[in-house]
This record gives structure tokens, C-alpha cells and sequence, in this order.
């Protein structure tokens, strides 16, 4: 069973381990990341630390009992109560109601922890798992856009006391 995580320093070396292990995975349904990500991963890490703690975005991970991190539920571009979701979830994880899992913890966070009104998401059209995570959790479409040039929904969701 995975447990959400608020992203911390010494998850550096199982966050890039997994990043590096579901590239390829990723990459067939999400722009890839590119090899500067990898390449500068530890100064990005240290970066987003830092920006979570001025409130300006909030990570996770969902990790199993040996640390091992088997997805991620982030809000970022947080402001004005509001913030946008985006989550991945490891290939050999897939199917199994984690995303799910882990985007309701972040709804509830969201309200109870970081004082959030609202969020945004967004996925491709052809991304048929992310669609049902989204309508799982509540979601509701709110109008087309452009996905590093393939065609996408947007999605919103009002958050309340009920979502703690």
C-alpha cells in the first residue's frame, strides 16, 4: 500500500529513480520531460523545495513501505486560492486506483492544509486513465485546450469542508 508523502529532501534519490524508470512510460501519453531534467535533477529538487515552502506549490509522493516512490500528485501555480493538479503514477502501479487514491489525499490537503478554494487540470483527449481519475474525483470538464499540440480538456473542481 502507497502513503502520500509531502515531497522532503531524502526523497531526491527514489523520485529520480522513478522519473528515470517510467520515462518512456510517461512519455507515450505526457511531453517528456527531456534529459535536462535529469541531468539537473538535484538542483531542481533543492528548487522546488524551496518554492513549497513559500507556498508557491505543494508535492507529493506515493510511496511504498520501502520507500520506493510508485507516483506523484503535485498542485502548482498555487494563488489566489486556487492551483493547478497534475499526477503520474508508475507503469507497474498503473490500474490499481492509486492516482485516485492519491488525488482525493490532495484534494483533502488542499482544503485542510494549504487553504484552497479550487483546482485546475488538464489532459489530453486520448489519455482515457487520467480522464477517469478526474471524473473519479470529481472534476468536471470545463472546455478544450492544447496539450503540447494535441487536443485536451480542461478540467475544475470546487473544493469545501466535506473534501477533508
Amino acid at each position: 500500500m502507497a502513503v502520500l508523502e509531502r515531497l522532503r529532501p531524502d526523497h531526491a534519490p527514489a523520485l529520480l529513480a522513478f522519473e528515470r524508470e517510467n520515462r518512456a512510460y510517461f512519455a507515450a501519453s505526457i511531453p517528456d520531460r527531456g534529459d535536462d531534467y535529469f541531468s539537473g535533477f538535484d538542483v531542481r529538487h533543492a528548487g522546488l523545495l524551496t518554492d513549497q515552502a513559500a507556498g508557491m506549490l505543494h508535492f507529493h509522493v506515493l510511496a511504498d513501505d520501502d520507500g520506493t516512490v510508485l507516483g506523484r500528485v503535485n498542485l502548482v501555480d498555487v494563488a489566489d486560492g486556487s492551483a493547478s493538479l497534475g499526477y503520474r503514477i508508475a507503469e507497474r502501479a498503473a490500474g490499481q486506483g492509486l492516482a485516485t487514491s492519491g488525488v482525493r489525499q490532495v484534494c483533502a490537503l488542499a482544503v485542510a492544509d494549504y487553504g484552497l478554494t479550487s483546482l485546475r487540470a488538464m489532459t489530453t483527449l486520448d489519455n482515457t486513465g487520467s480522464r477517469a481519475v478526474l471524473a473519479r474525483t470529481g472534476f468536471v470538464e470545463a472546455g478544450r485546450t492544447t496539450l503540447s499540440g494535441r487536443p485536451g480538456l480542461r478540467f475544475t473542481r470546487r473544493l469545501t469542508d466535506a473534501d477533508r
